[in-house]
């Protein structure tokens, strides 16, 4: 069934329909890629919404502001991708299918995230995930000013994946053994994106809860549920955390239970709990500057600074920044105190607008 995804991450404002796709016997999330042996194209699927619209093998060659890659990275806070559209004043929920990576470091044969874009960045590494969230100005991604986005994932309303056919790797999973030098697959990744702000997460698949963690049938309640975070503009980050509670699940007088989010005709009018953001650690505060060296200064037009977070906030051991081979200067300790990305969806949608776009479980 075509599953609607109300706008996740803060409020939204425009409606978008899609037609339901059959679901493929091949989901893309069952494909097992390994980083040496990545195809031209991961999906070889014609029918229904067409076939991949970029590329898997992304090299130097592909290295432009045109680069059509999809496959995406989640390394460290100064290594990282987002899926984001790949012509300019689109909307997450017309270009679903077709997202491009944007990257911040050169050498991933993507396009490069523009200087001004990012606003603040807070990673967390956990036992069963990498957590990405930020702020950004999404205009700078092609994203149309407005646009308060919705999901992309591995799932998508037909196993194909959104974008279609994209892959996500990683070098920060434990079971890496902190080999920087040689990717792992994440074939349970999530991201939200919109309303000037994201969060990112790839599970790491050799741990039993993957599935679980990078849940994607929670597309329309958003970041603040999907990925709980302590993120603050003007703040970038690196922390150790804790695995989240699984999306859907709390516990009530000892008891736990699972929420499971309604069909797209039911109204959501409340959540029956409130999502707490895992304990973090050892978390280690950067200035903007020393953090992304290779943005691109394309596309770049009178957009503020990058706001800087040098100060220190709390205590807490300084964390390693070695896994996506840059040596950022660290700027002071923060023990990750902050409000987290709003969502204004707990409880009741008076005076609210939600966008809704299409994506699957």
């Amino acid at each position: 069934m075509l599953k609607l995804a109300y706008s996740s991450v803060l409020a939204a404002a425009a409606v978008s329909y899609v037609s339901a796709q059959s679901f493929v016997s091949d989901p893309l999330v069952d494909k097992v890629v390994p980083y040496t042996a990545i195809p031209y194209q991961v999906d070889q699927h014609t029918a229904d919404r067409g076939p991949q619209s970029g590329y898997n093998i992304c090299n130097s060659t592909t290295e432009t502001q045109d680069s059509m890659c999809q496959t995406g990275f989640m390394n460290h806070i100064d290594d990282f991708c987002l899926f984001a559209p790949p012509k300019p004043n689109t909307t997450i929920g017309d270009s679903e299918g077709e997202e491009v990576a944007w990257c911040t470091k050169k050498g991933h044969g993507s396009r490069l995230i523009p200087e001004g874009a990012l606003y603040g960045v807070q990673v967390v590494q956990s036992p069963g995930y990498i957590q990405i969230v930020g702020f950004i100005d999404q205009t700078k991604l092609n994203i149309a000013d407005g646009d308060y986005g919705g999901e992309l994932d591995s799932g998508g309303q037909d196993g194909r994946g959104n974008p279609i056919g994209g892959l996500v790797y990683s070098n920060a999973f434990p079971s890496n053994n902190g080999d920087n030098s040689s990717y792992q697959q994440s074939r349970h990744w999530t991201y939200f994106i919109g309303g000037n702000t994201f969060c990112a997460k790839a599970c790491d698949d050799t741990q039993p809860n993957a599935a679980a963690l990078c849940e994607h049938i929670y597309d329309r309640i958003g970041c603040a549920y999907n990925a709980p975070s302590n993120a603050k503009n003007g703040t970038f980050e690196y922390c150790k955390g804790d695995d989240m509670v699984p999306v859907g699940q709390y516990v009530v007088n000892g008891v736990t239970s699972t929420w499971t989010q309604p069909a797209e005709t039911v109204s959501i009018t409340g959540v029956p709990y409130t999502p707490t953001p895992a304990a973090s650690s050892q978390c280690t505060t950067f200035t903007s500057a020393s953090l992304y060296t290779d943005l691109a200064s394309v596309g770049v037009s009178g957009s503020p600074a990058n706001p800087s977070a040098t100060g220190s906030s709390g205590s807490g051991s300084g964390a390693s920044t070695t896994k996506s081979g840059s040596s950022p200067s660290q700027t002071g300790n923060s023990n990750s105190a902050g409000t987290a990305m709003g969502l204004s969806i707990v409880s009741g949608f008076a005076g609210v607008l939600f966008s809704v776009f299409a994506f699957a479980a």
